[in-house]
């Protein structure tokens, strides 16, 4: 795919999630999907609870990133996660009941603003687990 590869680290709090060479990586930052390539001009972009892709040749890794911040520089991508979790990884079953306590949270709509918030990031999540889950299969 591409002429040189990116080293490629996603770090959570808790651990390194993954660590390798890649081809490119697509990302979801908050202002959009991002897509970085060996000699992409430097970066640092705050990250959206989105997946994150790791593409290698005809493989791909599916990473799910719930928030934190991305650097781009000297071809090494670098993650720091607020969580991070390999589709491989992911509790379905787990994600699948956050997501109904969430929806049905948000249709009684007798919390308060904040606790509606924190609803839908988390069904936000949820979604975001399933989503990536489906991609290991």
């Amino acid at each position: 795919m591409a002429d040189h590869k990116l080293f490629c680290e996603v770090v959570s709090p808790e651990r390194i999630v993954y660590s390798g060479e890649v081809d490119m990586v697509v990302v979801r930052g908050v202002e959009g999907e991002l897509g970085i390539m060996s000699h992409h001009v430097p970066i640092v972009t705050p990250l959206e609870i989105g997946e994150f892709r790791a593409k290698n040749d005809n493989e791909q890794e599916h990473i799910a990133v719930m928030g934190g911040y991305l650097e781009f520089r000297d071809d090494k991508v670098t993650v720091l996660a607020d969580v991070a979790e390999l589709a491989s990884q992911i509790d379905v079953t787990r994600a699948e009941k956050k997501r109904e306590e969430r929806e049905r949270q948000m249709a009684e709509a007798k919390a308060s603003d904040e606790e509606l918030l924190g609803a839908e990031i988390s069904l936000r999540k949820a979604l975001l687990r399933l989503k990536v889950a489906q991609r290991a299969r």
